[in-house]
Formats: C-alpha cells, sequence, structure tokens
C-alpha cells in the first residue's frame, strides 16, 4: 500500500497545482476549492506514508514526480514551452527519483 498511497499523495498534489493557475491568485472559487482541498490530501496521505519511509525520501520522490507532471501538464495543457536546458532538467530529476527507488537501501518497500 506504501506506493499506492504515494500515487494518490502525488495524484492529489499535481491536481491542486493544476488548479493552482486556474484559481487566479484564489479569486476563482471552484479552482480555489479543488487546489486547497487537493493539498490537503496530498498531505493527508503524506503523513500516512511518513510512518513507514523516511520523510526526506518520500519527499523526494513526492516532489520530484510532482515537479515532472506539473512541467508535463503546463506544456500540454497551458501551452507553456520548454527549452532544451528545463527538459535536461527534468530528465535528471527523472534519474535521481529512479536511483533512489530502484538502488537505495532507505526506501521501505
Amino acid at each position: 500500500m506504501t506506493y499506492f498511497y504515494l500515487f494518490v499523495a502525488i495524484i492529489f498534489e499535481v491536481a491542486a497545482t493544476s488548479a493552482l493557475k486556474q484559481a487566479d491568485g484564489f479569486t476563482r472559487l471552484w479552482p480555489s476549492l479543488i487546489c486547497l482541498a487537493g493539498y490537503a490530501a496530498a498531505f493527508y496521505f503524506l503523513s500516512i506514508l511518513v510512518k513507514t519511509m523516511p520523510v526526506g525520501i518520500v519527499y523526494a520522490i513526492w516532489s520530484g514526480a510532482g515537479i515532472v507532471l506539473i512541467a508535463a501538464i503546463g506544456w500540454f495543457w497551458f501551452k507553456q514551452p520548454l527549452d532544451m536546458p528545463a527538459i535536461i532538467g527534468l530528465s535528471l530529476i527523472i534519474a535521481g527519483v529512479l536511483i533512489v527507488n530502484l538502488f537505495s537501501g532507505t526506501v521501505g518497500h
């Protein structure tokens, strides 16, 4: 269930961050509510995860995956271009998350 909770936390965070742009500085009700509820749910699932995994590892995976997914959503949904340095940086984030998950002994599988 650990990775399921992590996946759910990432999805809630990505949904909340996507709604953040639409909330327009919290001046639009529904996107603002989606944003707040999404972050609350994401942090709830993170709080479950840190009972069994180191907080640094949980946060690294959660934030790294969230960064990459939000960048992809920005690129496809909001038509925000990514230049080559951004793509290289995002690739390095993906590599870091994979290295932590596949090779670190501190990840609680």
